[in-house]
């Protein structure tokens, strides 16, 4: 049976999560002793004995829909998002705060994952409402690497999770300061969390709650972590996919043929 919280799990957070994941366990009355953090995540989404994990919601919605339950929702308190909802903030270099956004047309874009919200989807959803593309697509692999990639001009500028980035700030104050926030993006739905199917999600999501007013207020702070709810599956359909980098990278590639 595995049990994953990995999207905000970082060394200055791992305690409060393990908390966390000690008070859920409790309430069910059953679950693996410790979370799991060495396996590839979507191994653990897909995984038939998957008791609990949190995911992103593009990944829910494009690939994992129909294969695992919606188990609920976290509410992090984030600023200007309704209950349940998250968004992006858009960085750049320290030097550029006050750039307009559409500056950074033909810019080098550092992204995490070509299956992230946050990363991807929020800022392509962005770009096309300016009709802008960037020139060059940087992949990175964590939030964390696209803040340090434009932090150390190898990229103009990228997406980061909202919680991610206040985390930054908190934690790695040097990192935060070598850049700027453009913008915020659109509000979505926060990363889910998801049980296998065939488990009792209802039951989990209820020790969720229940473990969540339990835990110590210094671990609720540490998480961010308001509130859980559920919103419905149709919430997370409902959010625009846009094309992603090899897509993005033919067009260009198209383009440059042409010219």
């Amino acid at each position: 049976m595995i049990a994953c919280l990995p999207m905000y799990d970082r060394p200055e957070t791992a305690a409060a999560n393990d908390a966390f994941w000690a008070a859920i366990r409790a309430e069910l009355g059953r679950g693996p002793e410790t979370l799991t953090r060495d396996r590839d995540l979507w191994e653990v989404w897909r995984a038939p004995d998957l008791l609990l994990a949190q995911t992103c919601g593009m990944p829910y919605r494009a690939r994992l829909y129909g294969n695992v339950e919606l188990v609920g929702t976290p509410d992090y308190g984030l600023p200007g998002c309704p209950e349940g909802h998250y968004n992006s903030v858009l960085i750049a270099r320290a030097d550029q705060a006050g750039t307009r956004f559409r500056s950074f047309d033909g810019g080098r874009f550092a992204y995490n994952d070509p299956v992230s919200q946050s990363g991807w989807a929020a800022a392509m959803m962005r770009m096309r409402a300016e009709d802008i593309l960037p020139n060059v697509l940087i992949e990175t692999g964590s939030h964390r690497a696209s803040a340090e990639t434009v932090a150390e001009g190898r990229a103009d500028f990228a997406t980061l999770d909202a919680l991610t980035w206040q985390m930054i700030e908190t934690y790695e104050p040097d990192l935060a300061a070598a850049l700027c926030v453009l913008e915020r993006t659109e509000p979505t739905p926060a990363l889910p969390f998801i049980t296998a199917l065939g488990e009792d999600a209802a039951a989990i999501f209820t020790a969720m709650q229940a473990a969540l007013e339990a835990l110590a207020p210094e671990h609720r702070a540490v998480l961010h972590l308001k509130k859980i709810l559920y919103l419905p599956p149709s919430d997370y359909l409902a959010i625009p996919t846009p094309p992603g980098p090899t897509l993005i990278r033919d067009r260009l590639a198209r383009e440059r043929g042409i010219k």
